[in-house]
């Protein structure tokens, strides 16, 4: 051994700080995965495919918010402007963008590098990092379920053309709020269970996507074609989110679809139903 060596009993230090709960754990652990999701502290390049599907979303609600403050009711035609049900549908390619190619990031990157058993190591359970993960991607994902709607809310009561009285104010702003909220649950839910099941975002990603896209076609091929019951159709995930939407705020109820067959509180419940078996899933 060299003279010059030195053995030093550097030792341990005891914790001194505060001592959260497990529940400090989650919280981290989904502001953590928000700030993944979203590309924060990361690279530029990480945050331009969010903010681009976030703005997807908002484009309408601000075009439309401009066209009722600079054009007046009496001269647009009847229903010219959506409803917030119907806004809904300007918001599908940004809900399928997200849930395939941003939310699998939430997942596929702690199992490809080997977090995953270090989180479950720690106070965090297969439960609470599910329902963490959750719970970051799902309020992510209100951006785009809650948040143009609610800017239309706003922008409309200043102009003047919104709910009459502060009930009507409330209600309507409920009915965002648990749209928004359960939209987001559903297809957060859903991307994060076919995530699940692999640590490579790229598969996760298509298997989003084809599973979308399946459940559409398989759901109504079995009700349409085959004589299914109808309550097979809520097997549709877009249309049944969109179907939910609706029904909580009241449109009208047309024909053109299988799902329009299906109760409202059968879609109400087949809603919550999937979204907790996909949670389950995960």
């Amino acid at each position: 051994m060299s003279e010059n060596a030195r053995i030093h009993d550097l030792g341990f230090r005891t914790y001194d700080g505060e001592r959260h709960g497990p529940w400090s754990a989650v919280t981290s652990l989904g502001i953590h995965a928000v700030q993944r999701v979203l590309g924060l502290k990361r690279q530029a390049r990480h945050k331009v495919f969010p903010v681009i599907v976030i703005l997807i979303a908002f484009v309408p609600a601000i075009v439309f918010v401009g066209i009722a403050a600079f054009i007046p009711s009496d001269n647009l035609e009847e229903d010219f402007l959506p409803s917030y049900g119907e806004y809904l549908g300007f918001t599908t390619m940004a809900l399928v963008l997200f849930a395939s190619f941003v939310a699998p990031e939430a997942l596929c990157t702690d199992r490809r590098t080997g977090m995953l058993s270090l989180y479950l190591a720690s106070p965090l359970t297969r439960t609470t990092y599910v329902l963490s993960k959750l719970g970051a991607v799902a309020g992510v994902l209100t951006a785009i379920t809650m948040g143009p709607q609610l800017l239309m809310l706003i922008a409309y009561t200043l102009e003047g053309s919104g709910p009459d009285n502060p009930v009507d104010f409330v209600t309507l702003l409920a009915k965002i709020l648990v749209v928004g909220v359960v939209t987001a649950a559903l297809f957060g839910s859903f991307a994060l269970a076919v995530s699940s099941f692999t640590p490579r975002r790229g598969i996760a990603s298509a298997g989003v996507v084809l599973g979308l896209l399946v459940s559409a076609i398989v759901a109504d091929a079995l009700v349409v074609e085959a004589d299914a019951p109808t309550i097979l159709a809520a097997a549709n995930l877009p249309s049944l989110a969109f179907q939910f939407g609706w029904r909580i705020h009241g449109d009208p109820l047309e024909n053109d679809e299988a799902l329009w067959a299906v109760s409202s509180p059968a879609i109400v419940a087949a809603t919550l139903v999937l979204t907790a078996v996909f949670v389950g899933t995960t």
